[in-house]
């Protein structure tokens, strides 16, 4: 379910969103693995949102959209709906402005984000499983009881906020060769790409999807959004499809998107945990994965990677 706006944000926006959060995201840090560089045959610099508040990047875009919500709305409170991190981020974001919101959350988020966003002070609505009964359940709350709806990605706030860790990385690292970034419903995609793009340099932007839940590739391919699916990915993080508003901002502004098994995520993410020392979730290594199937296209180049979460399940650390 969209926000009321249609419009597609731009650079410029990405840029305010970094001004209206200052203060509050943290500016989180660009890290080196010599190791991985080694296996990987290319200049890994790995943007650390793992480490960002609420543990993923989607603090951004949420306390973005919530500052800029004017004084009477803020007051009605907001609703959204979330595998986990962008209900955690809002919890968040709506706890520091000192207004409510609810959460939708389907079965099967884990556990450790439910936790998270009640710990914020959330209230929390579960609903099954898919983006329709997620739309359903969103709809039901705002007929019922009003507030803004703040999407986890079809919001162009939430867009904006989102390129700001690329903004951060490009800043701390200089020119890159490649920037990637995993891709669910494309938000963190979709507003990274709008900060490469504004580079001097040519830099190759590519999404990092898992096969089990491929419609963001497979849509670019046919031409509009795959809505009809349901994803099979451990990956829970990116089981959302493309909205319109991302899907045009992908169409226009990045070069493809990979795909990985989660066989290769899950061993790419352990490979962070062993020889970085950074805890990440599944979703956060479907990028490294890509890499690391394919050295031939990356071989030589320095390469940015958005390192998109670290709220993983503690059962998988067992």
């Amino acid at each position: 379910m969209p926000d009321s706006s249609p419009r597609l944000p731009t650079i410029a926006d990405v840029r305010l969103a970094a001004a209206r959060i200052a203060g509050h995201a943290h500016v989180t840090p660009v890290l080196r693995s010599r190791e991985l560089d080694a296996l990987a045959g290319c200049e890994l610099l790995f943007k650390c949102e793992n480490l960002q508040r609420a543990g993923a990047f989607k603090f951004r875009g949420a306390c973005n959209a919530v500052l800029a919500l004017d004084d009477e709305a803020a007051r009605a409170g907001v609703v959204t709906q979330s595998s986990g991190n962008h209900g955690a981020a809002i919890a968040l974001a709506c706890k520091l402005r000192g207004i409510p919101a609810t959460v939708v959350v389907p079965e099967g988020a884990p556990q450790s984000k439910l936790d998270a966003i009640v710990a914020y002070g959330a209230r929390l609505v579960r609903c099954a499983p898919g983006m329709a009964a997620r739309d359903a359940a969103v709809a039901g709350i705002l007929a019922h009881g009003g507030g803004t709806l703040i999407h986890p990605f079809d919001n162009a706030d939430v867009i904006a906020g989102q390129g700001t860790a690329a903004l951060e990385l490009f800043g701390h690292a200089g020119a890159l060769d490649v920037l990637m970034t995993p891709v669910g419903g494309g938000g963190l995609l979709s507003g990274s790409a709008l900060v490469a793009r504004s580079q001097a340099a040519r830099v190759e932007v590519l999404g990092a999807e898992p096969q089990g839940a491929r419609d963001a590739h497979d849509a670019l391919e046919v031409g509009h959004p795959i809505t009809d699916r349901s994803a099979d990915t451990v990956c829970d993080g990116l089981r959302g499809h493309l909205a319109q508003r991302t899907y045009d901002l992908l169409e226009r502004n990045i070069d493809g998107i990979l795909l990985a098994g989660d066989d290769a995520i899950l061993a790419a993410m352990r490979l962070v945990w062993t020889r970085m020392k950074l805890l990440i979730e599944p979703s956060s290594a479907v990028p490294l994965a890509c890499v690391l199937a394919q050295p031939e296209r990356f071989r030589g180049r320095r390469v940015g990677v958005i390192l998109s979460g670290g709220n993983v399940d503690p059962a998988m650390a067992a």
